[in-house]
């Protein structure tokens, strides 16, 4: 798929959901992104911001099956991935799937629910597939977890490990809408709701393949160094404890490589390393000595990136 048409594509995707959303245009950024790396999202903020409708606005735009779980402390991995059951008419046991069989999972308050449930999700957010009984069932393609939590209220939750944070590919803020945006957000609905009206701009195998042609995006050997530079300052810091991983250098050269293709080019520069750089990294820190903290984390990265010389030749490949 030609890089032009994944920019175009993105466009009306993004045209699609300001129909519905109010501002946010980054946020959305983000998440095209994600989705066309094959990455999953993190929504962190307090409720009411906008992160289920934004959820199904991005499914609703792409003709993406969608199916939304409310994480409770209750919540079993059963409830996930679905169960093989006795049907009596035919005398035979037969699967039932659970929502983890979608394109775009939204997961609710993911931090509600225990480490065990919470686990169940590792397999399928990297490997696309579910182990059941023995049994390894595919998932859809294209496949995306967008979960929610809110930072204020930590009565009742578990915090999210690691290994569980490191499979996400970003960690987004909503954010309040300005005054400006509040006002045209109350005016947007106070007849009627716009989500329902919202009509698909392109389906799913168009997304398909842009995820089969991004990683095509040119990068030379200077931003490479630049970003492991990036990555290896994280695990040299004295207030970090656990810095970066090889999976998170990774994942911020291919968040870079799709945000170059949403700027209009087939190359990566420091600039989209340096865009990518505070989603993609701040949540894969582990804070030495103090809760982990959004500010705290964004601080240190961009303390990073301010010290980490960017190179000044060799940044566009020679065709």
């Amino acid at each position: 798929m030609p890089f032009e048409a994944i920019k175009q594509l993105a466009e009306q995707v993004k045209a699609n959901i300001g129909r519905v959303i109010v501002g946010k245009e980054e946020v959305i950024d983000l998440l095209l992104i994600g989705l066309i790396t094959s990455g999953h999202v993190l929504l962190e903020d307090v409720p009411g911001t906008g992160k289920t409708l934004l959820a199904k606005s991005l499914a609703r735009s792409l003709s993406l099956t969608f199916k939304r779980i409310q994480f409770t402390p209750d919540l079993l991995p059963s409830d996930l991935s679905g169960i093989h059951f006795y049907n009596q008419k035919i005398s035979e046991f037969e699967f039932r799937a659970g929502p983890l069989f979608t394109n775009l999972l939204l997961a609710d308050e993911i931090n509600r629910a225990t480490p065990r449930t919470q686990s169940s999700l590792l397999e399928c957010m990297e490997e696309r597939q579910i182990s059941i009984d023995g049994e390894t069932k595919l998932l859809e393609r294209p496949f995306m977890v967008i979960a929610t939590q809110n930072p204020v209220e930590h009565q009742g939750t578990f915090p999210l490990p690691e290994a569980q944070l490191d499979r996400f590919l970003f960690k987004i803020k909503m954010g309040y809408p300005t005054t400006e945006e509040g006002l045209q957000l109350l005016k947007r609905f106070k007849d009627h709701d716009p989500l329902s009206k919202l009509e698909p701009v392109a389906g799913s195998e168009v997304i398909q393949k842009a995820q089969q042609s991004y990683t095509a995006v040119k990068a030379t050997d200077d931003v490479l160094h630049y970003l492991l530079l990036i990555v290896e300052q994280t695990r040299k810091r004295d207030e970090v404890s656990v810095g970066v991983s090889p999976r998170g250098s990774q994942a911020l050269l291919r968040a870079s490589q799709a945000h170059a293709i949403l700027r209009g080019r087939d190359f990566v520069t420091p600039d989209d390393v340096k865009a990518m750089a505070k989603p993609v990294l701040s949540h894969r820190l582990a804070i030495r000595g103090m809760q982990r903290t959004a500010k705290q984390a964004d601080s240190i990265i961009d303390d990073i990136i301010r010290v980490t010389a960017v190179p000044t030749e060799a940044a566009i490949p020679v065709s």
